[in-house]
């Protein structure tokens, strides 16, 4: 088992509720560099300019096959980039690829990885290999050649490990690994559920006694075959990563490892392998390059893929308890109707707002910005308040929602839309909302837990739910937690699912909703009041929010003290506007007791206390009229 770095608070639903010392992964405040021999001053000096923290650099040994081969170039210009910022006081890490290599022009030569480790390489299941040639995606070149390699190569696997050691060696701060994937997203492989190479079907089969190739049924949750396939992808792309981090404190112990995923609570999750919830327990921090089903740049988002994204984040603090996460998304690349200045505005806040770090590129690669000067301005804004959207956030008297990695595992879609469904109804109606997990579920303490079509349960989780206040939806309980049948459901009788239904409603007609600024009118808002007077209504919060729809906001305590973050998507129009009309209507209660006075910090702005009535034993506070974002207290 992995012994922590850090000392780790307890967790609570997610949000941590004791304090502990958080390292720098914490604050970094991101931006990405092309390592060259001779250019590692230059970055430093950029980055300091530009304020940022947390610098990326990318040589790639493991990802590309010449470096493989000889790795020592490269491994100069990362001591050298370390030894350079840590003269400036910063940080650095530096990028690998995972389980992918490229062989540059691979056409003119008789070598390149395929053609000297055939049998290393991952495979369909009917022995197709994952060999691409250019064009395949953007970073492959024409003429050379992109692989995707099974961890259970051994041969391959000790090579990189022993790469992996060497770079911890250098001095930097960080190991970024990048795609740890089962080669499952390339055109044409998304339902391949490959590998089915050698390697991997010897390790399965001493597993499980089966033979992946002949005893399951691809894509088919009712075969246990096919549940125990799946399980078993994402522990081999989890132990992999666990792998790493264990080789990289080996050499170096203050050496964090970050691993960069782009699927995030949905079906990508299980198919790729790599699933959130479990790397955040083996890795120091995870960067998500994650869009949900929406478009990936923030200029392209509708009022609906912002509230997707916002959920999304906030499943990832929870997944993450004490360990940092990272955004690795982008803001603006081409949309030639949207300011660039304002999708990165947008971008930045809603990722403060969900206590996310924050990550400035050009594009839709890593590196550059769209306007540094921008970046400049916001990221020497956010390094003056790092302490209030970073240190840890305590829930005060929250709604849970459940969130199984199990059941998404086997019916992601049916999972998914319910827990969003149920995520949109609490964040629309601005209640203090809690993701629980399996990991979380023996700490929750709030007034209500809502499980969102939960069908796999484990007879753990049975135990801890009895006796609490549940809203049961779906199928909840129908399965145990390896998907088969049982024989009785603890939860039978649950009534529908209000969170499918209403998920359907807002995917329908809220970004529509968000571009007019009505919503009164529409089928969601009907829905919603009817779910508060029903659900939500009879539960009184600790802390009250009243505003539009469009507004998010999470309520928790800071230092001792209750905050509410609020971000404002009203008017966002995708690929047409990303800045939100100003919000005036959002009135807070706090309990009296919380303190006296009140406080505000507008994105960008400055703190100044506003007034605050006392009525009814509440200190009742109108925000000003904010754009984005604002972060709200008393003390």
């Amino acid at each position: 088992m992995r012994i922590p770095l850090l000392t780790r608070g307890v967790l609570l639903g997610g949000l941590a509720c004791a304090a502990f010392a958080q390292d720098w992964t914490h604050y970094v405040r991101i931006a990405g560099h092309g390592l060259k021999a001779d250019n590692a001053a230059q970055i430093v000096a950029e980055s300091t300019k530009s304020h940022v923290f947390g610098i990326e650099v990318d040589n790639d040994i493991p990802g590309r096959y010449e470096s493989w081969l000889d790795p020592a170039a490269k491994l100069k210009a990362i001591r050298a980039v370390a030894q350079a910022a840590h003269a400036a006081g910063n940080k650095s890490f530096v990028y690998i690829a995972g389980l992918e290599c490229i062989t540059a022009h691979a056409d003119q030569s008789p070598h390149s990885f395929f053609k000297d480790h055939p049998d290393w390489v991952q495979r369909t299941i009917d022995g197709k290999p994952a060999v691409f040639g250019g064009g395949v995606a953007f970073w492959v070149a024409k003429g050379d050649e992109d692989v995707w390699i099974t961890p259970f190569a051994p041969a391959w696997r000790a090579h990189y490990m022993e790469i992996v050691r060497q770079i911890a060696g250098t001095g930097i701060d960080g190991v970024y690994v990048d795609i740890p994937y089962w080669m499952t997203h390339f055109e044409g492989w998304e339902k391949t559920w490959a590998s089915f190479d050698d390697y991997t079907v010897a390790a399965f089969r001493k597993e499980t006694g089966l033979d992946a190739r002949h005893d399951i049924r691809l894509n088919d949750p009712a075969d246990a075959g096919f549940r125990r396939w799946v399980d078993f992808r994402i522990r081999a792309i989890t132990d992999f990563m666990q792998d790493i981090d264990r080789n990289v404190k080996a050499v170096n112990p203050k050496c964090v490892t970050i691993a960069e995923i782009f699927p995030g609570i949905e079906d990508a999750a299980p198919r790729v392998g790599a699933d959130v919830y479990q790397l955040y327990g083996v890795v120091d921090a995870i960067a998500h390059e994650y869009q949900g089903p929406g478009d990936l740049m923030a200029a392209s988002k509708s009022a609906y893929d912002w509230f997707d994204q916002m959920i999304g984040m906030f499943a990832f603090r929870a997944f993450a308890g004490p360990r940092a996460t990272w955004m690795l998304n982008y803001s603006w690349d081409g949309e030639k109707k949207v300011s660039i200045p304002e999708a990165m505005k947008t971008m930045f806040a809603a990722q403060l707002t969900a206590g996310a770090n924050t990550w400035d590129a050009r594009g839709h690669v890593m590196s550059g910005s769209n306007d540094l000067a921008m970046r400049t301005q916001a990221f020497a804004w956010i390094a003056k308040h790092e302490k209030l959207f970073y240190d840890a956030r305590e829930p005060l008297s929250p709604i849970g929602v459940y969130f199984s990695p199990a059941t998404r595992n086997y019916f992601p879609d049916e999972f998914t839309a319910s827990f969003k469904g149920f995520m949109n109804l609490l964040l629309m109606a601005h209640r203090e909302f809690q993701i629980v997990t399996p990991k979380t579920l023996a700490q929750f303490h709030g007034s209500l837990l809502i499980l969102p079509d939960v069908r796999c349960l484990s007879d753990e989780e049975v135990a801890a739910l009895r006796g609490r206040h549940l809203l049961v939806a779906g199928k909840t309980g129908s399965l145990n937690i390896d998907g088969s049948a049982r024989s009785t459901n603890p939860f039978a009788g649950a009534a529908g699912d209000d969170g499918a239904r209403f998920e359907s409603l807002v995917h329908d007609s809220f970004a529509a909703a968000a571009a007019d600024g009505h919503w009164e009118d529409r089928p969601f808002w009907t829905f919603l009041s009817d779910f508060r007077r029903r659900t939500l209504d009879p539960i009184e919060p600790a802390i009250r929010v009243e505003a539009p729809p469009f507004v998010v906001a999470q309520i928790a305590r800071v230092h001792g003290k209750p905050y509410v973050f609020l971000d404002n998507f009203d008017g966002i129009v995708a690929k047409q506007n990303a800045l939100p009309r100003p919000e005036a209507r959002v009135t807070i209660s706090f309990p009296e007791s919380a303190g006296g006075r009140a406080y505000v910090l507008p994105f960008l702005g400055e703190q100044s206390e506003v007034p605050a009535a006392r009525r009814g034993g509440k200190l009742i506070i109108t925000a000003p009229a904010f754009t984005r974002s604002i972060v709200v207290w008393v003390e």
